[in-house]
């Protein structure tokens, strides 16, 4: 286990427990987006977050001190779902969708048309989920559309504490129709994909950091990947020391990070 810093030609980067929890942002955010621009490496912002759009994130580093991030850089489940929608159904085929607005209006946008009559389900997180939006999503399933889903996390961290998350939306449609979805989101293979296509770099050649074995570190390690998990969000050393998932390197939170590629260590 090990990161050589010196091969890294290019960052993907998760941000809630990494760059921030909510809206304070963690120790080192500002520093860390200095030293990645000192060594002119490109990054990616990767979260499988469908509800918030580029221009938010990018909005949301800029109030935290981190300006010149563009939108493009920003790798949602949503753009990664956009991105997988591309790749194998051809506009303007129709696609019903579980989800918020911004989800409806970023396939719209990319050219599909958004209806109940659909060949494609997309089911993202959606805080106003209904019996009516499930039965639809069921009835196409089982008439032969294809199931998508931006993630697949069970549940999320909420101010209340754990709350269900996109992939308990998920277990019901695929408990309803017996079909399991296509996940893009991590720690799936899509949204990696499209985090290297903004990058331009080799996945070798390229560091994940991320805060959860499941998705952040578990997906960059099956897409090849450098991974640096940092103990500053969802895991803790003792899920660590229990996980059959291991990263390259562990560090207490981004200072800890910055200090060992200065060092050229772990």
């Amino acid at each position: 286990m090990g990161i050589d810093f010196s091969r890294v030609d290019g960052v993907v980067c998760d941000m809630d427990g990494v760059l921030w929890h909510g809206e304070q942002p963690l120790p080192g955010l500002v520093d860390f987006f200095t030293t990645i621009r000192r060594r002119a490496l490109p990054v990616a912002l990767a979260t499988n977050n469908s509800s918030k759009s580029g221009r938010e994130y990018v909005g949301k580093l800029r109030r935290l001190g981190v300006d010149g991030i563009p939108e493009t850089a920003v790798i949602t489940s949503r753009t990664a779902m956009v991105d997988y929608l591309l790749q194998h159904y051809a506009p303007p085929c129709e696609v019903y969708v579980i989800g918020t607005s911004g989800l409806a209006d970023a396939i719209r946008a990319a050219g599909y048309r958004v209806g109940d009559a659909a060949g494609v389900v997309v089911v993202g997180i959606d805080l106003g989920i209904s019996y009516d939006k499930l039965k639809r999503a069921t009835l196409l399933i089982r008439g032969g559309a294809a199931f998508l889903g931006t993630n697949g996390d069970a549940s999320v961290p909420a101010a209340e504490g754990l709350v269900p998350g996109n992939g308990a939306i998920l277990a019901a449609l695929e408990a309803a129709t017996g079909h399991a979805p296509v996940v893009v989101g991590k720690p799936s293979r899509p949204m990696f994909d499209s985090a290297l296509r903004v990058l331009g770099t080799a996945p070798a050649r390229t560091l994940m950091v991320g805060d959860r074995l499941d998705t952040d570190i578990a997906g960059a390690r099956a897409s090849g990947l450098a991974a640096a998990l940092v103990l500053s969000g969802a895991t803790s050393r003792h899920d660590l020391a229990g996980s059959a998932i291991q990263p390259d390197g562990v560090f207490d939170g981004l200072p800890d990070l910055q200090a060992a590629w200065t060092d050229g260590t772990r």
